[in-house]
């Protein structure tokens, strides 16, 4: 029932968020954002580490003749994801407080929506109910950012809304495949449920068409190169709390869809096209980092970063290795709090300023001292500097990558350098130099600014220097999921 409570609460709270008149349902969507997030701690202090089968399960009969299920449960890499999702939401709820979006209501009830969504991705155990909250997940970001996005929201939106629906299609086209390759369960002629998909028996050709089947869905949604054209335009359109959304949790759907329904079910498809993910998965960080260091509007910035980040977990997981999965799962956590907190201090300065130009910044840390610290702190770990989050994932993904193939990791090793080059750089353009017109009057952060800031900062430490806080909950869920791939 834990899970069952998880998956719900928000979706009613959403319903209770729409009657609520005014700002007052900003304060409402906050504190059912915070009941959530305590829900999850409470799942995860009952959570059995050493077990490696999902928990808190439910599964009732939802097309019972048809063998499908409204299965859900959570495994170690699903209830850190959990935690993520509950984590960040609350937080990316009140950074929208200093904002007067009109039809309040309507802007936070999405909000909620789409945390129902994202925890049903993360928890489902069939695969049209993954396959249906990776769609109801979509439905609610696509809203938020075509109604209170930027001057050019209806197309960049639009072809977001193009991209992922083009994926989706692939999805359920090898899911309903593979439906139809499983025995009769029951009353049943076929099952959709997880397992059953992991003991099929596909020859290699099969599996190789359905890798691409997948892997077009979740390359889309991280995204990786090629795939990733939709991203920038919507990153920089969509108001903060939609950037936020998509970038701290919705991408990693897409990582989680490798992890949890791709590798498992084709592992002899997938190792035919190793080399050319892990190529494509390369040409994303180089190729991303180096327009990184071109850009002068902060948030397309960090949206090609982010292409960046994801491509060297790609990368990772895609090696195969503990060291990979590991670090994929340690480093989805590490980047969703590094992009979110660093999109939210774009907005505060965007807020005090009406800019996002690089060139027309500066000299902000003469009077901001607690948003210079947050600001750094922030970049810091996004550079994987070590001690902070960002070094514990990379150094895991690296060194799964240098396993895997001593050039590819020598390459992807490039990201540390060129990383440090366009953060370093947006960090001494912004914030040291001379002030501009546009700076010379800045206040330092507000309470709530701060209050949602300081949460993110402890998790950059926290994570970079006790990662076995969160390694020893994934554990054996990697291990599992290594020889359920091995043994295939």
């Amino acid at each position: 029932m834990m899970t069952a409570l998880l998956l719900f609460w928000p979706a009613l709270a959403a319903l209770l968020v729409l009657l609520v008149k005014g700002q007052g349902a900003k304060r409402v969507a906050f504190i059912a954002a915070l009941v959530e997030f305590a829900i999850a701690l409470f799942a995860a202090t009952t959570f059995v580490v050493a077990k490696t089968a999902p928990q808190f399960e439910l599964s009732v009969p939802w097309v019972e003749r048809a063998g499908i299920s409204f299965s859900i449960g959570m495994d170690g890499i699903s209830l850190l994801m959990v935690l993520l999702t509950t984590f960040l939401v609350p937080l990316i709820v009140l950074s929208s407080f200093k904002h007067d979006y009109k039809k309040p209501n309507a802007f936070y009830a999405l909000i909620l929506f789409m945390q129902t969504g994202l925890i049903g991705v993360f928890v489902a155990q069939d695969a049209f109910l993954f396959y249906f909250f990776w769609e109801v997940a979509l439905i609610p970001v696509y809203f938020i950012s075509a109604i209170w996005g930027g001057a050019r929201r209806v197309a960049v939106t639009f072809k977001f809304f193009v991209y992922t629906i083009f994926g989706s299609f692939f999805m359920l086209a090898a899911f309903i495949y593979l439906y139809f390759q499983t025995p009769a369960t029951g009353i049943a002629p076929h099952s959709s449920d997880i397992n059953a998909f992991y003991q099929l028996a596909l020859d290699t050709n099969t599996q190789s068409w359905i890798f691409w089947f997948l892997f077009l869905a979740f390359a889309i949604k991280m995204p990786v190169f090629p795939f990733h054209t939709w991203q920038p335009d919507t990153y920089t359109e969509a108001p903060a709390q939609a950037t936020m959304l998509l970038s701290g949790i919705m991408l990693k759907m897409g990582i989680y869809g490798v992890l949890r329904w791709l590798l498992p079910v084709v592992p002899s498809g997938a190792s035919q096209w190793l080399d050319v993910v892990l190529v494509l998965s390369i040409i994303g960080i180089i190729y991303a980092s180096v327009i990184a260091i071109r850009q002068r509007d902060l948030k397309r910035l960090i949206a090609y970063s982010s292409i960046a980040h994801v491509g060297l977990i790609s990368a990772g997981i895609f090696s195969l290795t503990e060291q990979g999965l590991q670090g994929g799962v340690i480093q989805m956590l590490s980047h969703g709090i590094n992009v979110v907190g660093l999109f939210f201090i774009i907005d505060i300065i965007f807020s005090r300023t009406k800019t996002r130009e690089i060139l027309s910044l500066g000299g902000i840390t003469q009077t901001t001292p607690a948003l210079s610290i947050c600001f750094m702190i922030l970049m810091l770990g996004s550079v994987a500097l070590p001690l902070t989050n960002g070094f514990v994932g990379e150094f895991l993904l690296l060194s799964g990558v240098f396993q895997y193939n001593y050039v590819f990791g020598a390459v992807a090793g490039i990201t540390i350098i060129l990383g440090a080059v366009y953060m370093l750089r947006m960090f001494q353009g912004v914030m040291f130099g001379t002030r501009s017109p546009e700076t010379e009057v800045f206040a330092d952060l507000t309470f709530n600014e701060k209050a949602v800031l300081i949460p993110l900062v402890i998790m950059v430490f926290w994570i970079g220097l006790f990662p076995s806080t969160f390694l020893d909950i994934s554990e054996p869920a990697v291990f599992n999921l290594l020889n359920i791939i091995q043994k295939r």
